[in-house]
């Protein structure tokens, strides 16, 4: 997701809507946000909160800024009409069998004028990722679609939203999946996906120029994830 490009400016309010352990989360509060994280695991949500007090306490966080987490379904939002100026969605909606019923639900607690970005697995890598292992998919919990670009943005556009632009991300994760499909997702000491994942946890914490480089560049053809920006249409009241 590219933060800068969705725009958000402190002191606004902000929903991370499936906020699993918070990544989305801290950047924005990082930024200045008022942020809601918001995820149905009451567990994962407990980590989310330590981590927002962690932040405060260190003084990573502009001051003013607040951070809470909720728990919740997203089918049935605890929130106001118009309550938030951006909406994020990231990797959740594939995980939704009434989609365009939590669709509906996020268009309504966004501000008309505000912004929303809603990420889901790109099409191809996940059909692959389906074909090499059942289990990948058939758990409880996990993915029960696989969305083309025009089918998702089709329903965000039918829910009331208008979209604005696109991208692909996650170069790097698209091989890594692959080899857990190949040698069981359940098979954490396979040599292969265990050295893969530790030059994935290398990248995320030293960010060095040849695999950052490497992801843009693959992004396009390769990108695990397909990000799509939206806006809801109207004038905000504030």
């Amino acid at each position: 997701m590219d933060f800068d490009r969705l725009g958000v400016q402190p002191g606004q309010r902000v929903l991370d809507l499936g906020c699993g352990a918070g990544r989305h989360a801290f950047e924005l509060y990082r930024r200045g946000a008022d942020v809601v994280a918001f995820d149905q695991d009451v567990d994962e949500l407990e980590n989310v909160s330590a981590m927002f007090a962690a932040m405060k306490a260190e003084g990573q966080v502009p001051d003013g800024a607040e951070a809470t987490t909720v728990a919740g379904d997203a089918l049935a939002l605890p929130f106001p009409d118009e309550h938030f100026d951006c909406v994020i969605a990231s990797e959740i909606m594939e995980h939704v069998p009434e989609d365009e019923k939590a669709m509906r639900e996020l268009v309504r607690v966004v501000k008309p004028g505000g912004r929303v970005v809603v990420t889901v697995p790109r099409w191809w890598p996940e059909k692959i990722c389906w074909a090499l292992s059942d289990a990948y998919h058939e758990v409880e919990g996990g993915h029960v679609r696989i969305y083309t670009h025009d089918e998702l943005v089709g329903k965000l556009r039918d829910a009331g939203l208008r979209p604005a632009f696109h991208h692909h991300a996650h170069a790097l994760h698209s091989p890594y999946w692959w080899l857990k499909c190949a040698v069981g997702t359940d098979n954490d000491d396979h040599p292969l996906p265990k050295l893969y994942h530790r030059l994935l946890v290398w990248d995320l914490m030293r960010r060095p120029w040849i695999t950052r480089t490497t992801e843009r560049l693959l992004d396009p053809v390769l990108g695990k994830s397909l990000a799509v920006y939206l806006g809801k249409p109207g004038r905000s009241r504030a």
